[in-house]
Protein backbone atom coordinates (compact mmCIF):
# COMPACT_ATOMS: atom_id res chain seq x y z
CA UNK A 1 0.00 0.00 0.00
CA UNK A 2 1.31 3.43 -0.85
CA UNK A 3 -0.01 6.83 0.15
CA UNK A 4 -0.10 9.52 -2.51
CA UNK A 5 -0.24 13.29 -2.13
CA UNK A 6 -3.60 14.93 -2.72
CA UNK A 7 -4.35 18.03 -4.75
CA UNK A 8 -7.88 18.75 -3.50
CA UNK A 9 -8.00 22.40 -2.50
CA UNK A 10 -11.51 23.80 -2.09
CA UNK A 11 -12.16 27.53 -1.76
CA UNK A 12 -12.07 28.70 1.84
CA UNK A 13 -15.82 29.20 2.10
CA UNK A 14 -16.42 25.54 1.10
CA UNK A 15 -13.67 23.97 3.21
CA UNK A 16 -15.74 23.16 6.30
CA UNK A 17 -16.04 19.39 6.68
CA UNK A 18 -19.74 19.44 7.48
CA UNK A 19 -20.54 21.65 4.50
CA UNK A 20 -18.51 19.32 2.28
CA UNK A 21 -20.42 16.30 3.64
CA UNK A 22 -23.85 17.85 3.12
CA UNK A 23 -23.43 19.63 -0.23
CA UNK A 24 -23.26 16.59 -2.57
CA UNK A 25 -26.74 15.37 -1.58
CA UNK A 26 -28.40 18.72 -0.97
CA UNK A 27 -31.90 18.62 -2.52
CA UNK A 28 -31.47 22.17 -3.83
CA UNK A 29 -28.79 20.79 -6.19
CA UNK A 30 -31.01 18.10 -7.73
CA UNK A 31 -32.33 20.15 -10.64
CA UNK A 32 -28.87 21.32 -11.70
CA UNK A 33 -27.28 17.86 -11.35
CA UNK A 34 -30.11 16.09 -13.16
CA UNK A 35 -29.94 18.62 -15.97
CA UNK A 36 -26.18 18.16 -16.32
CA UNK A 37 -26.66 14.38 -16.21
CA UNK A 38 -29.44 14.48 -18.80
CA UNK A 39 -27.52 12.45 -21.38
CA UNK A 40 -26.71 9.53 -19.11
CA UNK A 41 -30.22 9.56 -17.64
CA UNK A 42 -31.83 9.46 -21.10
CA UNK A 43 -29.53 6.64 -22.16
CA UNK A 44 -30.18 4.55 -19.02
CA UNK A 45 -32.40 1.46 -19.11
CA UNK A 46 -33.38 -0.79 -16.17
CA UNK A 47 -31.36 -3.98 -15.94
CA UNK A 48 -32.51 -6.68 -13.50
CA UNK A 49 -29.60 -8.94 -12.62
CA UNK A 50 -29.85 -12.57 -11.55
CA UNK A 51 -27.43 -12.80 -8.61
CA UNK A 52 -27.98 -16.51 -7.93
CA UNK A 53 -30.17 -18.33 -5.40
CA UNK A 54 -33.24 -16.45 -6.62
CA UNK A 55 -31.86 -13.04 -5.63
CA UNK A 56 -32.19 -10.11 -8.01
CA UNK A 57 -30.69 -6.63 -7.98
CA UNK A 58 -31.62 -3.83 -10.33
CA UNK A 59 -29.25 -1.46 -12.05
CA UNK A 60 -29.55 1.24 -14.66
CA UNK A 61 -27.36 0.69 -17.73
CA UNK A 62 -26.31 3.51 -20.04
CA UNK A 63 -24.26 2.66 -23.15
CA UNK A 64 -21.79 5.33 -24.26
CA UNK A 65 -22.49 7.72 -27.13
CA UNK A 66 -21.58 5.96 -30.38
CA UNK A 67 -19.02 8.58 -31.31
CA UNK A 68 -17.33 8.48 -27.91
CA UNK A 69 -17.11 4.77 -27.01
CA UNK A 70 -13.88 3.91 -25.24
CA UNK A 71 -11.44 1.47 -26.80
CA UNK A 72 -11.08 -1.10 -25.40
CA UNK A 73 -14.68 -0.98 -24.13
CA UNK A 74 -15.04 -0.24 -20.44
CA UNK A 75 -17.87 -0.97 -18.02
CA UNK A 76 -18.03 1.12 -14.84
CA UNK A 77 -20.25 -0.32 -12.11
CA UNK A 78 -21.16 2.41 -9.61
CA UNK A 79 -22.24 1.66 -6.03
CA UNK A 80 -24.07 4.19 -3.85
CA UNK A 81 -23.88 4.61 -0.09
CA UNK A 82 -26.29 3.37 2.57
CA UNK A 83 -29.85 4.60 1.93
CA UNK A 84 -28.70 6.21 -1.31
CA UNK A 85 -29.65 4.86 -4.73
CA UNK A 86 -28.74 4.74 -8.38
CA UNK A 87 -30.28 8.21 -8.60
CA UNK A 88 -28.27 9.77 -5.78
CA UNK A 89 -26.84 13.08 -6.94
CA UNK A 90 -23.21 12.07 -6.40
CA UNK A 91 -23.75 8.91 -8.47
CA UNK A 92 -25.49 10.78 -11.28
CA UNK A 93 -22.67 13.31 -11.34
CA UNK A 94 -19.87 10.79 -11.81
CA UNK A 95 -22.02 8.65 -14.13
CA UNK A 96 -22.41 11.59 -16.52
CA UNK A 97 -18.66 12.23 -16.58
CA UNK A 98 -17.91 8.56 -17.30
CA UNK A 99 -20.63 8.50 -19.96
CA UNK A 100 -19.02 11.49 -21.68
CA UNK A 101 -15.68 9.68 -21.63
CA UNK A 102 -17.10 6.67 -23.46
CA UNK A 103 -17.82 4.20 -20.67
CA UNK A 104 -20.75 1.85 -20.40
CA UNK A 105 -22.14 2.79 -16.99
CA UNK A 106 -24.24 0.68 -14.64
CA UNK A 107 -25.60 2.40 -11.56
CA UNK A 108 -26.39 -0.56 -9.30
CA UNK A 109 -29.02 -0.42 -6.57
CA UNK A 110 -28.20 -2.43 -3.49
CA UNK A 111 -31.03 -4.58 -2.13
CA UNK A 112 -33.97 -2.50 -0.81
CA UNK A 113 -32.53 0.72 -2.27
CA UNK A 114 -33.87 2.80 -5.11
CA UNK A 115 -37.42 1.57 -4.65
CA UNK A 116 -36.49 -2.10 -5.24
CA UNK A 117 -37.98 -3.36 -1.97
CA UNK A 118 -40.30 -5.84 -3.74
CA UNK A 119 -37.52 -7.64 -5.64
CA UNK A 120 -36.34 -9.76 -2.70
CA UNK A 121 -38.20 -10.94 0.38
CA UNK A 122 -35.35 -10.81 2.88
CA UNK A 123 -34.23 -7.50 4.36
CA UNK A 124 -31.08 -5.64 3.31
CA UNK A 125 -28.09 -5.59 5.60
CA UNK A 126 -24.49 -4.62 4.99
CA UNK A 127 -23.11 -8.18 5.04
CA UNK A 128 -25.01 -9.21 1.91
CA UNK A 129 -21.82 -9.35 -0.10
CA UNK A 130 -22.57 -12.55 -2.09
CA UNK A 131 -25.39 -10.92 -4.04
CA UNK A 132 -23.24 -7.93 -5.01
CA UNK A 133 -20.56 -10.38 -6.13
CA UNK A 134 -23.29 -12.24 -8.04
CA UNK A 135 -24.49 -9.06 -9.73
CA UNK A 136 -20.91 -8.26 -10.75
CA UNK A 137 -20.46 -11.77 -12.14
CA UNK A 138 -23.64 -11.39 -14.15
CA UNK A 139 -22.46 -8.07 -15.57
CA UNK A 140 -19.15 -9.67 -16.53
CA UNK A 141 -21.11 -12.35 -18.42
CA UNK A 142 -23.29 -9.74 -20.14
CA UNK A 143 -20.30 -7.60 -21.15
CA UNK A 144 -17.53 -10.16 -21.79
CA UNK A 145 -15.41 -7.85 -23.97
CA UNK A 146 -15.42 -4.95 -21.52
CA UNK A 147 -12.83 -4.03 -18.93
CA UNK A 148 -14.85 -4.38 -15.72
CA UNK A 149 -14.38 -1.62 -13.16
CA UNK A 150 -15.98 -0.73 -9.83
CA UNK A 151 -16.38 2.61 -8.11
CA UNK A 152 -18.30 3.32 -4.93
CA UNK A 153 -18.97 5.81 -2.19
CA UNK A 154 -19.11 5.19 1.57
CA UNK A 155 -20.85 1.81 2.10
CA UNK A 156 -20.77 1.30 -1.67
CA UNK A 157 -17.00 1.84 -1.58
CA UNK A 158 -16.78 -0.73 1.21
CA UNK A 159 -18.73 -3.21 -0.96
CA UNK A 160 -16.50 -2.46 -3.98
CA UNK A 161 -13.34 -3.30 -2.05
CA UNK A 162 -14.88 -6.45 -0.59
CA UNK A 163 -15.95 -7.60 -4.07
CA UNK A 164 -12.39 -6.96 -5.23
CA UNK A 165 -10.97 -8.99 -2.35
CA UNK A 166 -13.17 -11.93 -3.31
CA UNK A 167 -12.72 -11.59 -7.09
CA UNK A 168 -10.10 -14.21 -7.78
CA UNK A 169 -11.96 -16.93 -5.91
CA UNK A 170 -15.13 -16.43 -7.94
CA UNK A 171 -13.64 -15.83 -11.37
CA UNK A 172 -14.14 -12.07 -11.54
CA UNK A 173 -11.74 -10.15 -13.77
CA UNK A 174 -11.82 -6.66 -12.28
CA UNK A 175 -9.55 -4.19 -14.04
CA UNK A 176 -9.67 -1.36 -11.50
CA UNK A 177 -11.47 -0.15 -8.35
CA UNK A 178 -11.96 3.32 -6.86
CA UNK A 179 -13.36 3.60 -3.34
CA UNK A 180 -14.32 7.05 -2.03
CA UNK A 181 -14.58 7.38 1.76
CA UNK A 182 -15.26 3.67 2.36
CA UNK A 183 -16.61 2.51 5.69
CA UNK A 184 -13.51 1.00 7.31
CA UNK A 185 -14.75 -0.16 10.72
CA UNK A 186 -18.54 0.05 11.13
CA UNK A 187 -18.24 0.11 14.93
CA UNK A 188 -16.20 3.32 14.68
CA UNK A 189 -18.60 4.85 12.15
CA UNK A 190 -21.73 4.21 14.20
CA UNK A 191 -20.02 5.65 17.27
CA UNK A 192 -19.23 8.78 15.25
CA UNK A 193 -22.83 9.04 14.07
CA UNK A 194 -24.16 8.62 17.60
CA UNK A 195 -21.79 11.16 19.18
CA UNK A 196 -21.43 13.68 16.34
CA UNK A 197 -23.77 16.39 15.05
CA UNK A 198 -27.38 15.21 15.14
CA UNK A 199 -27.88 16.13 11.49
CA UNK A 200 -26.09 12.95 10.34
CA UNK A 201 -27.74 10.60 12.82
CA UNK A 202 -31.19 12.02 12.10
CA UNK A 203 -30.64 11.94 8.33
CA UNK A 204 -29.87 8.23 8.30
CA UNK A 205 -32.62 7.42 10.80
CA UNK A 206 -35.18 9.25 8.66
CA UNK A 207 -34.10 7.52 5.46
CA UNK A 208 -33.86 4.06 7.07
CA UNK A 209 -37.33 4.38 8.61
CA UNK A 210 -38.71 5.37 5.21
CA UNK A 211 -37.05 2.35 3.63
CA UNK A 212 -38.44 0.00 6.26
CA UNK A 213 -41.96 1.35 5.68
CA UNK A 214 -41.52 0.70 1.95
CA UNK A 215 -40.35 -2.85 2.67
CA UNK A 216 -43.34 -3.44 4.91
CA UNK A 217 -45.70 -2.17 2.22
CA UNK A 218 -44.02 -4.35 -0.42
CA UNK A 219 -44.38 -7.48 1.75
CA UNK A 220 -47.67 -7.12 3.68
CA UNK A 221 -48.09 -9.79 6.31
CA UNK A 222 -44.37 -10.60 6.27
CA UNK A 223 -42.94 -7.60 8.09
CA UNK A 224 -44.08 -5.41 10.94
CA UNK A 225 -41.36 -2.90 11.77
CA UNK A 226 -43.38 -0.94 14.32
CA UNK A 227 -41.00 -1.46 17.26
CA UNK A 228 -37.92 -1.03 15.07
CA UNK A 229 -39.11 2.23 13.57
CA UNK A 230 -40.04 3.58 17.01
CA UNK A 231 -36.47 3.22 18.28
CA UNK A 232 -34.68 6.54 18.60
CA UNK A 233 -31.08 5.27 18.60
CA UNK A 234 -29.26 4.20 15.44
CA UNK A 235 -27.14 1.73 17.41
CA UNK A 236 -30.13 0.23 19.19
CA UNK A 237 -32.15 0.10 15.98
CA UNK A 238 -29.29 -1.65 14.19
CA UNK A 239 -28.91 -4.15 17.03
CA UNK A 240 -32.63 -4.96 16.94
CA UNK A 241 -32.42 -5.53 13.19
CA UNK A 242 -29.37 -7.77 13.55
CA UNK A 243 -30.85 -9.94 16.27
CA UNK A 244 -34.24 -10.36 14.62
CA UNK A 245 -33.45 -10.48 10.89
CA UNK A 246 -29.90 -11.88 10.56
CA UNK A 247 -27.96 -14.92 11.74
CA UNK A 248 -25.36 -12.85 13.59
CA UNK A 249 -25.37 -13.50 17.36
CA UNK A 250 -24.65 -9.89 18.30
CA UNK A 251 -23.92 -6.43 16.98
CA UNK A 252 -20.15 -6.81 17.23
CA UNK A 253 -20.20 -9.91 15.00
CA UNK A 254 -22.31 -8.08 12.45
CA UNK A 255 -19.96 -5.10 12.35
CA UNK A 256 -16.97 -7.44 12.01
CA UNK A 257 -18.77 -9.07 9.08
CA UNK A 258 -18.35 -6.04 6.86
CA UNK A 259 -15.33 -4.26 8.31
CA UNK A 260 -12.43 -4.01 5.87
CA UNK A 261 -9.84 -3.54 8.61
CA UNK A 262 -7.63 -6.46 9.54
CA UNK A 263 -6.59 -8.90 6.85
CA UNK A 264 -9.62 -8.72 4.58
CA UNK A 265 -7.91 -6.80 1.77
CA UNK A 266 -4.85 -9.07 1.64
CA UNK A 267 -6.41 -10.92 -1.33
CA UNK A 268 -7.11 -7.73 -3.30
CA UNK A 269 -5.37 -8.06 -6.68
CA UNK A 270 -7.10 -5.49 -8.90
CA UNK A 271 -5.44 -2.05 -8.89
CA UNK A 272 -7.44 -0.08 -6.34
CA UNK A 273 -7.46 3.57 -5.30
CA UNK A 274 -8.89 4.40 -1.87
CA UNK A 275 -9.67 8.10 -1.39
CA UNK A 276 -10.62 9.49 2.00
CA UNK A 277 -10.43 12.73 3.96
CA UNK A 278 -8.67 13.36 7.25
CA UNK A 279 -11.62 15.53 8.33
CA UNK A 280 -14.37 13.00 7.47
CA UNK A 281 -16.92 13.25 10.31
CA UNK A 282 -18.02 9.61 9.88
CA UNK A 283 -14.85 7.71 8.93
CA UNK A 284 -11.74 7.88 11.13
CA UNK A 285 -8.75 8.06 8.79
CA UNK A 286 -6.54 6.70 11.57
CA UNK A 287 -8.16 3.32 10.90
CA UNK A 288 -6.28 3.20 7.59
CA UNK A 289 -3.33 1.94 9.64
CA UNK A 290 -5.40 -1.16 10.41
CA UNK A 291 -5.85 -2.16 6.75
CA UNK A 292 -3.94 -4.94 5.07
CA UNK A 293 -1.35 -3.54 2.64
CA UNK A 294 -1.45 -5.39 -0.70
CA UNK A 295 0.70 -3.95 -3.47
CA UNK A 296 -2.45 -3.34 -5.51
CA UNK A 297 -3.85 -0.76 -3.08
CA UNK A 298 -3.02 2.93 -3.31
CA UNK A 299 -4.39 5.40 -0.79
CA UNK A 300 -5.01 9.13 -1.15
CA UNK A 301 -5.75 11.05 2.05
CA UNK A 302 -6.87 14.63 1.61
CA UNK A 303 -6.70 17.08 4.54
CA UNK A 304 -10.22 18.25 3.65
CA UNK A 305 -13.23 16.85 1.85
CA UNK A 306 -15.61 15.70 4.56
CA UNK A 307 -17.57 12.53 3.89
CA UNK A 308 -17.82 11.95 0.13
CA UNK A 309 -17.70 15.69 -0.44
CA UNK A 310 -14.79 16.90 -2.55
CA UNK A 311 -16.77 19.86 -3.85
CA UNK A 312 -14.79 22.70 -5.42
CA UNK A 313 -17.80 24.59 -6.81
CA UNK A 314 -21.57 24.41 -6.59
CA UNK A 315 -21.85 23.28 -10.21
CA UNK A 316 -20.04 20.78 -12.37
CA UNK A 317 -18.21 17.55 -11.58
CA UNK A 318 -16.54 17.25 -8.20
CA UNK A 319 -12.85 16.61 -7.61
CA UNK A 320 -13.74 13.01 -6.71
CA UNK A 321 -15.71 12.61 -9.97
CA UNK A 322 -12.64 13.57 -11.96
CA UNK A 323 -10.37 11.34 -9.89
CA UNK A 324 -12.66 8.37 -10.46
CA UNK A 325 -12.85 9.01 -14.21
CA UNK A 326 -9.09 9.47 -14.49
CA UNK A 327 -8.36 6.29 -12.53
CA UNK A 328 -10.81 4.15 -14.51
CA UNK A 329 -9.49 5.48 -17.81
CA UNK A 330 -6.02 4.10 -17.14
CA UNK A 331 -4.91 1.10 -19.18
Amino acid sequence: MTEDPADFNPPAWMANRHLQSILPSLPLRRHAVERRAGAVRRASRPLVLDCGEGIRLMGLHAPPPEDAAASPPRLAVLLHGWEGSADSLYLLSVAQLLHERGFDVVRLNLRDHGGTHALNRELFHSCRLPEVVGATQRLQALFPRHRLMLAGYSLGANFALRVGARARGVGLRIARIVAVCPVLDPAVTIAALESGPAIYHDYFMRKWRRSLRMKQEAWPGVYDFGDLIADRSLRSMTERMVLKYTDFPDLASYFAGYAITGGLLESLEAPARLITAADDPMIDARDLARLARPASLRITVTPRGGHCGYMEALRGPSWADRKIADELAQD
